[in-house]
């Protein structure tokens, strides 16, 4: 594992010059311990990881090096000291107290017990090494994934929670599967925005424009002061937004090309802001006669989330909301905050009449989750179209690639390879096709291949209208 190195012997051959410059550039400290003498000697480049003096010093048991290990660690090292004892080469880790300056570090020591004729310990040669930083982002990925874990678990919670209350107030499963769906991309949006500040939290102006810049285009405005949400906030003003403009879309100002939606926040005197929702030039409201899960949510789930209060006045010109939050809903800007989304596409919206047909067409699914793969086939199918596949790895959609294609649906990514094979070949033999992707580029296709995106959550009506769109063409 390690050979024996002599400290004092001053050779200047290229063997001993090679080791010294090894030492150096991994970062080595060494030392030999005489243990028959109880003498031993730090290396200048052990005394600069250590904070001991450089040369030799007194050492007749191992445990006299115990004060300067962290009190927590002392015990553990005893037990491998044991454990190890047997063995010619030992190895071990612990945080260390510098004795020059009181700093804690973590350090790794390893070296080789070389035994006298009696088998009796005789000497100990071997090196330390400054392990801080690698023990620092171990602990840091750890955290990392333990935080991932918590959040993954509350999204589920949430999405399950979400599922629930949707159902118990649709009548009719497409009712459900339009509004669940929505809400589903309303969360995936925040999300990813989120995603790009490292879940700091998120700007309210991104927010605006994820849900209205799609939904909406040149029939809304968003503006106000600039303000960093916290992602707690941030998920519930992407609901409350979503509900917004779902409702907007189906009986206010939305369902209009006349109908405009203004929206306008500012900052109040508490250090949260208020956000107004405004429409006009829609059809003549008036208030629901019952109240549904969208009311609910804004004015109970969002208002508690923002820490504030959600009012909406069914005005007969129009919707006219107020959000009000907390300062708890606010978080500092950070440094650097992300560039606002590119705007995207109008997104298809579900109507009554159903999933655009896609009668007589021979569709290539390629996708690597097999549940979405399952209902991309179930609803494909029940819009006309024969499903080729589906191909789960990138090897399966190459080999179909051999029969006659109308269109396809490519995940961008499958199992870690990328499509573009797939979408080459597909372009060359002059085959549409969308992207179905959960991956959060802002930007155009995978590749810029020139093709429609449609970011996963979605619903299977979305990619049916963007085929057939397609086909049209």
């Amino acid at each position: 594992m390690f050979g024996v190195m002599t400290l004092g012997n001053p050779d200047h051959s290229d063997g001993h010059r090679r080791l010294e410059l090894a030492l150096d550039v991994a970062g080595l400290g060494e030392f030999e311990w005489d243990v028959t003498a109880g003498r031993f000697e730090v290396s200048p480049r052990m005394a600069a990881i250590t904070g001991l003096p450089a040369g030799a010093m007194p050492l007749e048991h191992s445990s006299q090096l115990e004060p300067f290990m962290h009190p927590a660690d002392r015990g553990a090292f005893r037990s491998e000291k044991v454990r190890q004892r047997p063995a010619g080469a030992y190895e071990f880790e612990f945080r260390y107290v510098r004795p020059d300056d009181g700093r804690v570090v973590w350090i790794r020591v390893a070296g080789i017990l070389n035994r006298d004729a009696a088998g009796q310990p005789a000497n100990v040669t071997g090196i330390v090494q400054d392990i801080t930083q690698a023990r620092e982002e171990e602990t840091q990925r750890q955290t990392l994934m333990a935080e991932l874990d918590h959040r993954v678990k509350n999204v589920l919670a949430a999405v399950q929670a979400l599922a629930v209350q949707t159902a118990r107030r649709t009548t009719s499963l497409d009712a459900f599967l339009q509004n669940f769906s929505g809400r589903l991309k309303a969360m995936g949006a925040a999300n990813e925005l989120l995603t790009a500040a490292r879940w700091r939290g998120a700007a309210i102006d991104h927010l605006a424009a994820a849900e209205l810049g799609a939904l909406a285009p040149g029939q809304a405005s968003w503006e106000g002061p600039e303000l960093f949400l916290t992602p707690r906030a941030a998920n519930a003003l992407a609901l409350g937004l979503h509900e917004l403009a779902a409702n907007a879309v189906k009986f206010g100002a939305l369902s209009l090309d006349t109908g405009r939606v203004r929206v306008r926040w500012a900052k109040t005197a508490d250090g949260g802001f208020e956000l107004n929702w405004t429409e006009t030039g829609g059809p003549t409201v008036s208030a629901p006669t019952k109240r549904g899960f969208g009311s609910t949510l804004l004015e109970e789930v969002t208002s508690r989330e923002l820490n504030g209060a959600t009012t909406i006045d069914y005005r007969p010109a129009g919707v006219v909301a107020k959000l009000q939050a907390g300062a708890a809903a606010v978080a500092p800007r950070p440094e650097t905050v992300p560039e606002a989304p590119a705007a995207r596409p109008a997104e298809t919206l579900v109507t009554a009449a159903g999933p655009a047909s896609l009668k007589g067409a021979r569709v290539l699914i390629v996708e690597d989750a097999v549940l979405l793969a399952m209902e991309l086939e179930s609803g494909l199918s029940d819009a006309g179209a024969t499903v080729i596949g589906p191909a789960y790895e990138l090897a399966e959609a190459l080999a179909l690639l051999d029969q006659p294609i109308d269109a396809a649906v490519l995940d961008a990514n499958l199992n870690g390879h990328s499509v573009t094979p797939v979408a080459e070949a597909l372009q060359a033999r002059k085959v549409p096709f969308v992207f179905a992707t959960g991956y959060g580029e802002a930007g155009g296709a995978p590749g810029d291949f020139d093709a429609p995106v449609i970011r996963k959550p979605y619903d299977v009506t979305q990619v049916a209208a963007a085929l057939a769109e397609l086909l049209r063409r």
